[in-house]
């Protein structure tokens, strides 16, 4: 069992649990404010991952003292929020960045390289994490739901006319529709909007 005083008094005369607590929160913040929250927008996730990753930093901290390999505390917190977060209803980009903060705590609190090698590894994460996100590669594409009522322009040899009047409408610049549902009793149609920013 790991002793509290020990503990304690090993974060008050330890600069290096500073420093490293330093770099973890800074790589964090710009891995979320700067790079998640501009895109996603979502304050809830915003305020988990950054309390997600600086608990699992104290953490595996304090376990670092505990005979655990960098695999097995990284098998631990890895399950532990694959089972809370399962019923939650993430998406494959959230859950990517929960597992990027993840990585980030881990990485900074018991990396055994320098704090300047931990640092560029941070650094290399949030660069790639950045790279991929932007339009440097592959331009993004968004989708809308929009429920239509001219249905005579839903056939397939009138997509040029369909494409040209929701782009009219909703100011869009449309790459492709896709036609989800055919309701003739309201002659309406569901349509998935796929469109570049």
């Amino acid at each position: 069992m790991l002793n509290l005083s020990f503990m304690a008094v090993q974060f008050t005369g330890n600069s290096e649990f500073y420093l490293r607590l330093l770099i973890d929160i800074v790589s964090c913040l710009v891995l979320i404010r700067l790079i998640y929250y501009p895109i996603y927008k979502n304050r809830e996730f915003f305020f988990t991952f950054i309390i997600f990753n600086i608990i699992i930093f104290f953490i595996t901290y304090l376990m670092k003292n505990v005979e655990m390999s960098m695999g097995a505390a990284f098998g631990l917190f890895a399950v532990f929020s694959m089972l809370r977060y399962r019923t939650e209803g993430l998406s494959m980009k959230d859950m990517t960045y929960l597992f990027l903060v993840i990585a980030l705590g881990l990485i900074t609190a018991i990396g055994m390289g320098t704090l300047i090698e931990i640092t560029i590894l941070n650094a290399l994460i949030i660069i790639f994490t950045y790279v991929l996100e932007s339009n440097l590669l592959i331009k993004k594409e968004f989708t809308k739901v929009i429920q239509y009522e001219n249905i005579e322009l839903i056939k397939p040899d009138k997509y040029n006319e369909l494409k040209l009047d929701l782009e009219n409408r909703t100011g869009l610049k449309i790459t492709r529709i896709v036609v989800d549902r055919i309701d003739f009793l309201r002659d309406t149609a569901l349509l998935t909007v796929h469109y570049n920013e």
